[in-house]
């Protein structure tokens, strides 16, 4: 996949640079991101240089991530990363991506999260044909599910002992959201799917046939 940028009203989304490092590096010495991610800690200058320099661009190279940088149109500051992740389904019948994101401490609570999160869903439904896209988080990271529920999100329940951290199994949350669910069309600035889906016209997917019982 050739790197490309997505552009809201207060944001772009933007392949990351080498330039990005010390932001990076600034935004993960703040609890949170570590604690409820996979990012290494203590997070040093070089996890931040191998992040931007390496693994993102053989991400998008290799089709196994898809990571945006989140900054700023006003200033350019970086305000968080969202992406893609666990392609592994994505080129198979499954049609399947996972949402990932953290955002920096100083610029919470301000909506950018699902703003950025929204065009992301644009872009996977629209443009790659995702047909199930996956959010997991570890069991009481409620603000990662906030954002979630926020995006249309549908809880599906806990992963128990799904995840490895520290040598300690631990239980994760899952949620999917489908692109014939229903969007809010302030949600998509404007741009509804066919019958107010997030997605491409049903011609487009593979047909779904939900369990009744």
């Amino acid at each position: 996949m050739e790197p490309v940028t997505l552009t809201t009203e207060r944001l772009v989304l933007r392949p990351f640079e080498p330039s990005d490092a010390p932001a990076v590096h600034a935004a993960c010495q703040e609890p949170d991101i570590p604690r409820w991610t996979s990012v290494p800690s203590p997070y040093g200058v070089a996890d931040a240089e191998h992040f931007v320099g390496t693994i993102v661009p053989e991400g998008w190279r290799d089709d196994t991530t898809y990571n945006f940088a989140v900054v700023s149109r006003a200033d350019g500051s970086l305000v968080g990363a969202m992406g893609l992740v666990r392609l592994g389904l994505l080129h198979t019948p499954e049609r399947q991506a996972e949402l990932g994101y953290w955002t920096a401490k100083e610029r919470r609570g301000r909506g950018y999260t699902v703003e950025a999160g929204r065009a992301v869903l644009r872009w996977a439904f629209r443009e790659l044909g995702v047909e199930r896209l996956e959010w997991h988080a570890e069991a009481g990271n409620e603000g990662s599910r906030a954002v979630a529920r926020s995006l249309g999100f549908h809880m599906e329940g806990t992963l128990r002992s799904h995840l490895v951290r520290e040598g300690t199994r631990r239980d994760v949350w899952i949620g999917s959201l489908l692109p014939s669910d229903p969007a809010d069309p302030a949600d998509l600035a404007g741009q509804p799917g066919p019958s107010g889906s997030l997605g491409p016209a049903a011609r487009d997917t593979t047909p779904y046939l939900p369990y009744p019982g």
